[in-house]
């Protein structure tokens, strides 16, 4: 419609945190690398989303499998005290 105005959008883009895995080169993310993995996972326990956490899409899911594994072999706890 010609008469309506078009409504002002809000850009806020930041630049996004690079993936420390891809800048390390590394292939494959261990589970039984805890203390990589603990940076990974918050306080609480939970999985630190990826938005967050700066990983690219392929990493964050090899780190979320690895912090699975890590925790079935009791490495890391499912949830804190």
């Amino acid at each position: 419609m010609p008469g309506k105005p078009k409504r002002a959008t809000k850009e806020r883009r930041t630049k996004r945190k690079p993936c420390s895995f891809c800048i390390e080169k590394a292939v494959d993310v261990s589970y039984r690398d805890v203390n990589r993995l603990r940076k990974y996972v918050s306080e609480r326990g939970k999985i630190v989303p990826r938005r967050i956490s700066g990983n690219c899409a392929k990493h964050q899911r090899m780190l979320t499998v690895a912090v699975k594994r890590a925790r079935l072999i009791a490495f890391l706890p499912f949830v804190s005290e």
